[in-house]
């Protein structure tokens, strides 16, 4: 390994917090969620290229298509997947077989029909579930839930479980206010949640401040709580040609503005350290002990 690649991974470890973990343990991977107050802000694929973006930087990314009946990450890759979450909870497929492969190797599993049944599951089933992931956390530095657009309650329960949740959003007055009220919400259940805002489809970056601030001043003074902004994307067109064409934006036109900021994102999400707090169990286990409180 070069001396700029053992750099990176270096960067890696410190960002999921697995820095000096013992030789020959797999760590577990951090849990982040996606999510938007309002459908049609770009959530899915900012999710996406995010991924590809981490996985182009060295890290080892699974997406998790956690939108239940609009589950489309496949669509925007151009790939039908033979198998889903349904298969793996009905017990017809293992971990590793839902695993599919999308653009640049990147591993996703389709939620599909199997979401809505992973919430009506008994508690032994669900450990039966959390024992597969496990299988394939230890190999990852991050898993990416995109959760459906709005607060239902299944999707409440991935925000709160999760180590993290970047609530995504545009400049327009209905998304920004559906962006303040997800976190309201979520705030109002569980106080401990690590928000980041991404904004998108932005002209500039004075207007995506502009944005970051309506949210964040309004949190600050109502909520009393931070909400730190991990950056923004341009409207691009290349954006919905890469759409049409089922192919993630960075793959398509790598040199775009969107891909810039995308990568840019990423760069500044791994030099942000992540949130630990003296009673937060993290990694894979965690947010399955987080779920299984939530749903008492």
């Amino acid at each position: 390994m070069n001396d700029q690649a053992q750099a990176l991974r270096q960067l890696v470890s410190r960002r999921t917090g697995t820095e000096g973990a013992p030789p020959g343990k797999p760590a577990s991977a951090r849990i982040i969620t996606v999510t938007s107050g309002k459908g049609g802000v770009g959530k899915s694929n900012f999710t996406l290229n995010f991924a590809l973006a981490l996985k182009s930087l060295g890290c080892k990314v699974l997406v998790f298509d956690a939108d239940i009946g609009m589950a489309n990450i496949d669509v925007l890759m151009g790939v039908r997947p033979r198998y889903s979450l349904y298969h793996l909870l009905k017990g017809e497929r293992n971990i590793q077989e839902i695993v599919e492969l999308g653009t640049n190797g990147l591993p996703f599993i389709a939620g599909g029909s199997g979401m809505a049944d992973l919430f009506t599951l008994s508690e032994s089933d669900l450990n039966f579930f959390t024992a597969q992931i496990e299988r394939i956390a230890g190999e990852m530095d991050f898993i990416i839930f995109d959760t459906g657009a709005g607060l239902s309650k299944e999707t409440l329960k991935f925000i709160t479980a999760a180590d993290e949740c970047l609530v995504v959003t545009t400049p327009e007055p209905t998304s920004i206010t559906d962006a303040y009220a997800l976190i309201k919400v979520v705030r109002g259940q569980e106080e401990d949640v690590s928000f980041r805002l991404v904004i998108n489809r932005v002209t500039d970056e004075a207007e995506a401040r502009q944005v970051a601030e309506k949210i964040s001043l309004v949190a600050q003074q109502f909520l009393k709580m931070e909400i730190p902004t991990l950056g923004h994307m341009c409207d691009d067109s290349h954006v919905m040609q890469a759409v049409k064409r089922q192919i993630p934006f960075s793959a398509a036109y790598p040199g775009c503005v969107a891909a810039k900021d995308i990568q840019s994102l990423a760069m500044k999400f791994l030099n942000v350290p992540p949130k630990h707090s003296k009673d937060t169990l993290s990694g894979i286990r965690g947010f399955m002990h987080k779920w299984l409180r939530l749903a008492k």
